[in-house]
């Protein structure tokens, strides 16, 4: 079992590359659920998430005949970057096996940290079994991604920070991929309060494995993963890590892809801080309300990581902003005849929305030969704005569908 000795022992291996993050309150989530919320800003962290820690203290930990040999892992990014910045600062050679569809961004940046990558593998458990094959084919040490003590004591300082900069914490909350954040953060805040604060484990629904393994004592694997939060997108938790889950873990929740796009919106809009999906999850459970809390409730969500792919950003903050009645997207039945166009325009500008984009079409099969069908992307104030326009067309006679 991990101990709190162990995540003490970790920090001055950890800190000799990583840093200490800040936490700090923020008063628009607070006034926006009654909680007294806080954010752990690990997005700031080196490499952009917390995987550095882990890293760091496995790598610490190597005798000098493993150091020289080198290392091996298996990442979809954060903690592929982790390994590779960590293995160049103790002088240690890295390979780092990636699937085919890691996000670019991050196949970069391990590359830029100095790591021979090898893209092969459709997912996390594709790329983990070809990084063992290496391990043994060239007596490489591989360096797990959460199943491993040395990693979840590295993890664990993130816990140990929380609770010197938030000492009345009442509630922390933690992504959960394979387990190794929320092992060493849940045992690092229980043992340093001596029990008295409650640790909640968050999971995207495409990707939840978590709350069955506790359930029934053993690691349940799920066939797939199909999440934006592709940081914490694994079939399963660790064995290691779900011993230490079942003892310091008080509840498990998921959030679904809607409301891991909305809290990324909304921090990036409002606190402007930008995280990447598995970073927004723990916020995003806060906002849902996917776990019980209480007015005044002192409630720390960890920003595990901020390296969200440039390409997919725009898509997820369209998203976000459709969740928030900010952007609307629907086609509108029109007779095919001179004026129709500027008709609906004419509406739309009155009702005082933006128009984003048009599409006009009169060619499509499945419009009639004496029809027309508009497109229309709009931006909107509200949820209540965008259904005030929708209402005005359809009192105008027209015939509307809501696509997003």
């Amino acid at each position: 079992m991990l101990s709190l000795s162990d995540i003490h022992a970790a920090r001055e291996r950890v800190y000799d590359v990583a840093r200490h993050t800040p936490l700090e309150r923020s008063r628009t989530f607070s006034e926006m659920t009654g909680a007294d919320v806080h954010l752990k800003l690990e997005n700031f962290q080196r490499t952009g998430a917390f995987k550095i820690r882990g890293a760091a203290n496995r790598i610490g930990t190597l005798q000098p005949e493993k150091r020289a040999a080198g290392v091996v892992t298996a990442s979809a990014g954060n903690h592929a970057q982790g390994v590779a910045l960590a293995a160049e600062r103790a002088g240690v050679d890295a390979t780092v096996v990636m699937p085919k569809f890691a996000p670019v961004s991050k196949v970069k940046a391990t590359r830029g940290y100095g790591a021979n990558v090898r893209l092969e593998g459709v997912d996390y458990e594709e790329a983990q079994a070809r990084a063992h094959e290496i391990e043994r084919d060239e007596g490489l040490t591989y360096v797990h991604a959460f199943d491993d003590p040395a990693v979840m004591a590295g993890q664990g300082t993130l816990g140990l920070e929380i609770v010197e900069d938030c000492p009345d914490l009442d509630t922390v909350v933690v992504p959960i991929g394979g387990g190794g954040l929320i092992s060493g953060v849940a045992v690092a805040v229980t043992e340093r309060l001596d029990g008295d604060v409650r640790v909640v484990g968050v999971q995207a629904e495409g990707a939840a494995s978590a709350a069955e393994s506790l359930r029934t004592g053993e690691r349940q694997e799920i066939d797939s993963v199909d999440t934006i939060a592709d940081g914490i997108a694994t079939r399963s938790v660790g064995e290691r890590t779900l011993v230490v889950m079942r003892e310091y873990v008080d509840e498990v929740v998921t959030v679904d892809d809607r409301e891991i796009a909305l809290a990324l919106t909304l921090l990036l809009e409002r606190s402007k801080t930008l995280v990447e999906g598995a970073g927004a999850v723990a916020l995003a459970a806060v906002l849902s309300e996917a776990f019980a809390y209480e007015d005044g409730e002192t409630v720390v969500a960890a920003l595990c990581g901020g390296n969200i792919d440039l390409n997919r950003l725009g898509t997820v903050v369209r998203r976000g902003l459709v969740r928030m009645g900010r952007y609307l997207k629907i086609t509108v039945a029109l007779k095919d005849r001179p004026g129709e166009l500027e008709r609906v325009s004419s509406i739309v500008a009155r009702a005082g929305a933006n128009v984003y984009a048009v599409h006009h079409d009169r060619t499509s099969r499945d419009v009639a030969v004496n029809a027309a069908e508009l497109e229309l992307e709009l931006e909107t104030d509200d949820a209540e704005h965008a259904a005030s326009i929708v209402e005005e067309l359809e009192a105008d006679g027209y015939e509307v569908e809501i696509v997003s």
